[in-house]
């Protein structure tokens, strides 16, 4: 796909990954980043993907249920402990290990694109999140 756009947004997020031997066992905070890249075959008019819309949409959806929030999985019981004090919580499926956030965030992606102006055959085809700078892990289109 010759043709593409690259969206990037950070976020602050905690979790933790009690299933995994070590300190990720702990709850602990990062300062994530998300970039996400969508393409097109051809153009439509010069436009792959109307630009401006994709990158509100996915930047408000990280906004409303990711930062300054906690990431956990379905079965961590902090679930239950947090839940009745209102904290933000978004429940990942399987557990917040940073190749499930970029699996996540890629369907987020693929959800808002289809909402907006594109070209035919748009479509997110990369994902890359970092949880450190020196720690990331991706997701690409199959």
């Amino acid at each position: 796909m010759p043709h593409g756009v690259t969206v990037r947004h950070n976020f602050e997020s905690g979790h933790r990954l009690p299933h995994l031997p070590g300190k990720c066992q702990s709850l602990h905070g990062h300062s994530w980043w998300a970039e996400v890249t969508a393409e097109a075959p051809a153009l439509d008019s010069g436009l792959g993907v109307e630009f401006g819309p994709f990158k509100k949409q996915l930047r408000r959806w990280i906004d409303e249920h990711l930062d300054h929030g906690l990431m956990l999985g379905p079965d961590d019981p902090l679930l239950a402990v947090l839940m009745p004090y209102g904290t933000k919580i978004h429940q990942v499926p399987g557990w917040p290990t940073v190749e499930n956030v970029a699996a996540l965030i890629a369907r987020v992606a693929q959800d808002a694109l289809r909402d907006l102006v594109h070209a035919p055959g748009a479509r997110v085809t990369h994902v890359k999140i970092s949880e450190t700078h020196v720690n990331a892990a991706t997701w690409s289109a199959e």
